[in-house]
């Protein structure tokens, strides 16, 4: 089957690409790019499909590095089928999903479950993330090795900080052995234990015991420092506050070979939010105050943070819908998190160019995996979108199983219209000639 895309603007940043023109996918692969792509008689012979993109952005299809897929043991909030069903739906053609499952992934038999479950879903590409230590406990590092000749792409405790800087120091070594990334959880937990919500007014205002930056910031300081010393990379997850990203451009103006990301919810959403009470607003880190949520605007706009993911967190009602203190943290994104994104374009904190690169060419760099570029013989994973698209979130026809999305009844202006994985679409919007 051969797929043409006509007359799409085509961004990408991996080639410093930005012009109007077609492109020819032939056997899961980009053949051609170029502007006004003749077809021969052979090619109208061959099974041959055509889709008509004036007035859309076609981009390297795009890469969510920090999602929560559940499976094995939590299918009651997502599978790997539901969540990889959102995430083509959201515009994203490959995810990397973190390890706490159950049993953790930190095992080769558990990254393969979840690559076999990724293949029966056929739809977006997953990448399993496996866990640092065994039963994400903090004591004994994985077999490093093994789990990367099972398929897994990177390393991370997600949902637990490794407090032992002992191990810590090793975990960084030894992936750095296997040219492999690891992806730090920041969080002391001497700090945060108990808290609910961002340490600050709000917080004394409701009277919910809260979470002080410093909570984490300590921890980036750590990290940072353990990856100076060591030569080795480190990838900071799910940044939150004003002094991480101030000591993550530090770090790198020192040479320190560190990476960060952030999600939509934290340049999006302050901890003015949870007046209300509402547990769509509680996860870890927490959501902080207006002047963390500029500093961590800025620190995209100058490349400090290099990565927008969602930190895909879906629960059922079972943790949701219960009084705030006892309540799950976390939040699905999958789905809104290419519209939250481009508010920062709407606003000019990004040129599109530039969210793109943090969305598609950043992860794909940071995970060593081959895609992020519309190159000609790169993988066929291809992101449509319509930046003027004006739609309202309803989080009850998302294909993900949770419900627990912030942003449900917003107004969001952009939405993926087309989302291809290997030369295949996945996903096209109703209003989509296919």
């Amino acid at each position: 089957m051969k797929l043409v895309l006509r007359g799409g603007r085509v961004i990408d940043p991996s080639q410093g690409m930005d012009a109007v023109a077609d492109i020819l996918i032939e056997g899961g692969t980009i053949s051609r790019i170029e502007a006004g792509i003749s077809l021969s008689k052979a090619d109208a012979k061959d099974a041959l499909r055509v889709v008509d993109l004036n007035g859309a952005v076609v981009a390297p299809g795009l890469i969510d590095m920090h999602v929560h897929l559940r499976e094995p043991g939590f299918e009651y909030k997502e599978t790997v089928h539901t969540g990889s069903e959102a995430a083509v739906a959201g515009g994203f053609a490959s995810v990397a999903c973190m390890a706490n499952t159950d049993p953790v992934n930190d095992t080769r038999s558990v990254t393969e479950f979840i690559l076999k479950q990724a293949r029966l879903a056929a739809m977006a590409q997953v990448y399993p993330v496996a866990a640092i230590s065994r039963g994400q406990a903090g004591e004994v590092l994985t077999e490093f090795g093994d789990l990367k000749s099972a398929g897994a792409v990177a390393f991370s405790d997600d949902g637990n900080p490794v407090a032992d800087s002992g191990l810590m120091r090793h975990a960084l070594e030894y992936a750095a052995a296997f040219d492999m990334p690891v992806i730090s959880h920041c969080e002391d937990q001497g700090l945060s234990s108990g808290g609910l919500m961002n340490e600050g007014f709000v917080s004394t205002q409701l009277g919910l015991p809260g979470i002080p930056t410093i909570a984490e910031d300590i921890m980036v300081a750590r990290d940072i420092d353990l990856a100076r010393f060591t030569g080795t990379s480190l990838h900071i997850a799910h940044v939150s506050t004003a002094g991480s990203v101030r000591a993550v451009r530090e770090a790198k103006a020192a040479g320190v070979s560190v990476t960060a990301e952030t999600a939509p919810h934290y340049f999006t959403l302050t901890d003015e939010a949870l007046r209300g009470f509402s547990t769509h607003f509680k996860m870890y880190p927490p959501l902080r105050g207006a002047s963390d949520v500029e500093a961590i605007k800025e620190g995209l706009r100058d490349g400090t943070i290099d990565v927008i993911a969602s930190d895909h967190a879906p629960h059922s009602s079972v943790e949701k819908d219960v009084e705030f203190v006892y309540a799950a943290n976390g939040i699905i994104g999958l789905e809104t998190s290419l519209a939250v994104s481009l508010k920062l374009v709407h606003d000019g904190t990004l040129t599109l160019q530039q969210l793109i690169e943090k969305m598609s060419v950043n992860p794909a760099r940071i995970l060593k995996i081959p895609k992020g570029s519309l190159a000609p013989g790169c993988d066929a994973d291809i992101t449509v979108i319509d930046p003027d698209r004006v739609w309202t979130v309803d989080a009850g026809a998302f294909r993900s199983k949770g419900r627990n999305c912030p942003f449900d009844g917003w107004d969001l202006t952009g939405k993926a219209i087309v989302t291809i994985v290997g030369g295949e679409i996945k996903y096209a919007d109703p209003g989509v000639k296919i």
